[in-house]
């Protein structure tokens, strides 16, 4: 047993056994004898005796480097644990070396600290991307969007905006070349041309046609031509537009329709296709003017009128077919029909892979991406993209508004704005204007209607006003007036008698609400509101002119 009076100067020299090893006998240091004394015991670790030291943390508490002091090391060339704890009277170690102080470690630089961290956090956003849309979708989404893995990183942290979201409206020219369709002589022709355009104030889109057969001046070929040959002046290079042949025809749209373009995305037949596959399959509405529906021999395409479900092939037959073969039905505008079912299954394709979540899908991102492979070229960056996604979240697909340059006459347009065209030099059918060859105002003010914020304009409902007054000239001014305020007065005329009251006489079945609405406000002070199921002497008056609205103004009618 221990003797309280023992005299800690003079320690006993002991021999330990450990594991066979004998550990000589040590001297303690008389200025390590009030550490000792002071220590307490629940700071020192404890093992019984007779048993091997583990070598850890409890044990060694540091690691000093050899010296020429033999007692400081074991006869192995580890370093003996320092002290380790006696029995319950708290009897001093058997190991009397005295426990070596810690080198301070060096704190690491500024410097060092910022790398490492970026270095994980580059890391860690290239697993998510990596994991977001696989390496394959990760590959082709760079190749399409002319990136790489550090671009890709920065994309989803910038905030810098589209072209023309400050304006409050993108318009993105979307191009399809048929380089498979087995009647097509140029496989770098554009045969399925339009615009989808964005407001980004109101989240709405249309998608507006341009037919492949207008024929316009191709500054690259020196001459007229249908404007899908635009796309074949390969060497084009031109400041303010992409280089290439989709550089030349956003210069066409832009600087002889009028039509601005921020980007362009050229896809390839196959790409639609593999994409109709990718989102499982589309259904779409027949609604031919031949009861049985439709029927192209080119195509080998036959579909009923009603609601079906198209497989990619399906639907890339859909939208090649214009019903120009022999025994072909269902196609009376031909091309016309081709463009609208184009943009039909434009949205088709959009509406489902909506409602599947493909946007906040990674797999389902990747399988898109996968299937554009080598047939998507566009000049949006990974960046834009992600950007218009976010336009994309708040858009109701339901709504989008299919439009196109009118052939023939309808409610909204009395006048076509295209008409038929034979070039005497080369012999080739085309479409013009009907402003004349090279004159292109009418389209561009139809665009200017489909994107303006006056309802007005937005419906460019046709009005004709006719003096039913005494008063000479009536009819002209209040027309000059309607005209500043938006409205698209299409004529003036003289009524067959003179009337006491004005009428405004609604021929428009109800497709102009909008147009309605504001001649109601503005003029039912002045003017009675009828239509032409009531067939009274204004009815029969109007029924004569082809225009939405009539408007009758008699002897009470004022000049605002």
């Amino acid at each position: 047993m221990d003797n309280k009076n023992d005299d800690f100067s003079k320690p006993r020299v002991r021999r330990t056994n450990i594991d066979g090893f004998i550990v000589r006998p040590t001297k303690v240091r008389n200025d390590l004898v009030g550490s000792l004394k002071s220590t307490q015991p629940n700071q020192i670790p404890r093992r019984p005796l007779n048993t091997p030291p583990r070598l850890n943390s409890e044990f060694i508490t540091s690691r000093p480097k050899p010296n020429s002091n033999p007692q400081s090391q074991s006869l192995i060339g580890i370093s003996l644990p320092n002290s380790f704890a006696g029995n319950k009277n708290n009897q001093s170690s058997n190991f009397s070396n005295p426990p070596t102080s810690k080198k301070p470690k060096k704190h690491r630089s500024r410097l060092r600290k910022v790398t490492f961290r970026t270095f994980i956090i580059i890391l860690v956003v290239l697993l998510g991307v990596g994991g977001f849309v696989g390496y394959k979708g990760l590959k082709t989404i760079n190749k399409v969007f002319h990136g790489n893995i550090f671009s890709d990183i920065a994309a989803p942290f910038s905030s810098t905006p589209l072209k023309g979201e400050n304006s409050g409206r993108i318009n993105i020219l979307l191009a399809g070349d048929s380089v498979d369709d087995p009647n097509h002589q140029g496989a770098s022709l554009t045969d399925s041309i339009m615009v989808l355009s964005l407001n980004t104030k109101t989240d709405q889109v249309f998608l507006l046609s341009i037919p492949r057969d207008l024929w316009v001046y191709v500054p690259g070929l020196s001459s007229y031509q249908k404007i899908n040959a635009a796309n074949t002046v390969l060497r084009f290079n031109q400041s303010g537009y992409p280089a290439g042949g989709m550089g030349e025809l956003e210069q066409i749209i832009t600087t002889q329709l009028g039509i601005p373009i921020d980007y362009y995305g050229l896809i390839d037949y196959t790409a639609f296709r593999d994409a109709v596959n990718a989102v499982g399959g589309v259904t779409i509405n027949i609604q031919s003017s031949n009861p049985y529906g439709l029927y192209d021999p080119y195509t080998n395409l036959k579909l009923p009128n009603g609601w079906v479900t198209l497989n990619g092939q399906q639907a890339l037959n859909l939208a090649r077919s214009r019903g120009d073969g022999p025994g072909a039905y269902g196609f009376p505008e031909s091309d016309f029909d081709r463009t609208a079912h184009q943009r039909q299954l434009f949205t088709a394709v959009a509406q489902k892979a909506l409602t599947l979540g493909f946007l906040s899908n990674p797999a389902k991102i990747s399988n898109l991406f996968n299937a554009f492979g080598n047939n998507l070229q566009t000049d949006l960056s990974l960046q834009n993209v992600i950007r218009l996604i976010q336009y994309v979240k708040n858009i109701n697909l339901n709504n989008i508004q299919s439009y196109a340059f009118a052939y023939g006459s309808t409610n909204n347009h009395p006048k076509s704005l295209l008409t038929g065209y034979i070039d005497p030099s080369s012999g080739q059918d085309a479409l013009v204007s009907t402003d004349g060859v090279g004159v292109y105002t009418s389209l561009t003010n139809y665009y200017k209607q489909l994107t303006s914020n006056n309802p007005l304009v937005v419906e460019s409902a046709p009005i004709t006003i006719l003096n039913g007054s005494s008063q000479v000239g009536l009819a002209q001014k209040e027309e000059a007036i309607l005209k500043n305020q938006g409205y698209n007065v299409i004529g003036v005329a003289d009524a067959s008698k003179t009337y006491a009251n004005s009428v405004i006489v609604d021929q428009s079945g109800g497709q102009e609400p909008l147009t309605l609405a504001v001649l109601k406000k503005e003029f039912s002070s002045q003017a009675q509101i009828t239509n032409t199921t009531n067939y009274g002497q204004e009815s029969y008056e109007a029924i004569n002119y082809e225009s939405s609205f009539v408007m009758i103004l008699g002897n009470n009618f004022k000049i605002n």
